[in-house]
């Protein structure tokens, strides 16, 4: 008999329906941490989070046959495969550090090849032969600026290492006051969901924690105990209306205004 007793001790029950209706009966609290998230992911976005600009280029790529060491190589517009080689051969030569200094040095600026690195992306666009370059700057003038020193100078490198290759601009950058980051959306509408997860999970924490017993029913079905008493609350606000309604109910006024006339 002991043995069975403790099996059933052995486990712990959770009332779902418990955190449920204890996290809703606070949802004032999810509301307003939701809420004030939002508003932190705002001013985090607006305020705190330097903007940054980016300013594109396209160059076109142009090459019947090329030679790289002793490797001779064939190039035509159909063959995309051997067009995407290319490409990537042109992104490494564009990343290299002789590359990027000669593009700060024309540009005007003192950024190391690092940093320029960094703020530079390539790729084709949409597998074909044209080459886009987009430069990430705080700054949108010198973004274009950047971008467009590329421009000057990537094909002058790249007929100086590939031979009979050749680039054609297809765009030049252009200055986009419009910023790409952070975005206020983006951040708001995180901070929104994140303030309302965290308050909930907190909230069915601290129901998971809580150790009152809130129902009879809660006993009967965890211990297997009868309840042989209730003891009535009488503190609420609704108990002490409805011990009042009772009263008036039968009289109790008039009862009471007899014994004061006595």
């Amino acid at each position: 008999m002991n043995n069975d007793k403790n099996q059933e001790k052995d486990y712990y029950v959770i009332d779902i329906w418990h955190i449920i209706r204890s996290v809703w009966h606070r949802a004032w609290v999810v509301v307003t941490s939701a809420i004030l998230a939002a508003v932190a992911g705002f001013s985090i976005a607006a305020f705190a989070i330097t903007p940054m600009y980016s300013s594109s280029v396209m160059m076109y790529v142009n090459n019947s046959s090329f030679s790289l060491g002793n490797t001779e190589f064939s190039f035509s517009s159909s063959e995309i495969s051997a067009a995407q080689s290319l490409l990537k051969t042109y992104i490494v030569i564009l990343n290299n550090r002789t590359t990027l200094e000669a593009v700060a040095e024309k540009a005007g600026t003192d950024y190391t090849y690092e940093e320029l690195s960094g703020m530079i992306s390539s790729s084709s666009v949409n597998e074909t032969e044209v080459l886009k370059v987009t430069v990430t700057s705080e700054d949108p003038y010198e973004a274009a600026k950047i971008a467009n020193s590329i421009a000057e100078v990537l094909p002058t490198r790249i007929s100086e290492i590939i031979e009979g290759s050749s680039m054609k601009i297809v765009d030049s950058a252009v200055v986009k006051l419009q910023k790409v980051s952070p975005s206020i959306t983006k951040y708001t509408a995180v901070g929104f969901v994140l303030g309302a997860f965290v308050s909930v999970a907190v909230l069915a924490i601290i129901a998971l924690s809580d150790g009152t017993i809130h129902s009879d029913e809660y006993i009967i079905e965890t211990y297997k105990y009868p309840i042989l008493a209730k003891i009535p609350d009488l503190t609420g606000e609704g108990h002490r209306k409805g011990y009042y309604s009772y009263y008036k109910k039968h009289g109790y006024d008039e009862y009471r205004s007899k014994k004061d006339g006595e």
